[in-house]
């Protein structure tokens, strides 16, 4: 039986530390196998949700951020440890740990599966969504064009 989205989009960390909220659904919502999103997530894979920055925004707390790799960093809850972002340098936004919405059954993915080359042999994909390897994937290559592209500098 399907529902209707909630909104505002909610959700938080295991503690309540962290609370957060979008007035818009998310961009997309997909898989990641790579091996830093299994050792990030501490799983066989994330499943994410990506948001734009004007419509999300932190209710309570803050993440720590750690520089996961040159061009990204993930956020957690300092006080439960609960991974809750991962954000590419120079997106409008962050993309969300799906576990931590309110209502993660409301966004089902519908984007693809990444990282596929990392994926856990013994894990049986059983949906059609697209298999993607990290190099082929719009949503790093975005993210590469954006650290490969010269700062633009503003006159005072």
């Amino acid at each position: 039986m399907e529902t209707e989205a909630r909104f505002p989009v909610t959700g938080g960390c295991l503690c309540g530390a962290v609370r957060y909220e979008s007035t818009e659904p998310p961009n997309l919502v997909g898989f990641c196998h790579c091996r830093m999103c299994q050792q990030a997530g501490g799983n066989l894979f994330i499943v994410f949700a990506d948001f734009t920055g004007d419509s999300f925004r932190f209710t309570r707390g803050e993440p720590q951020y750690y520089r996961s790799s040159e061009i990204a960093t993930r956020g957690f809850c300092r006080e439960c440890g609960t991974p809750i972002a991962f954000q590419y340098d120079g997106s409008s936004g962050p993309a969300i740990m799906v576990g931590t919405l309110d209502h993660p059954e409301d966004w089902p993915p519908t984007w693809e599966h990444s990282g596929i080359e990392s994926k856990v042999p013994w894990y049986r994909i059983s949906d059609d969504l697209p298999l993607t390897r990290t190099d082929e994937s719009e949503f790093l290559k975005a993210a590469h064009e954006r650290k490969a592209s010269p700062e633009v500098a503003i006159d005072d």
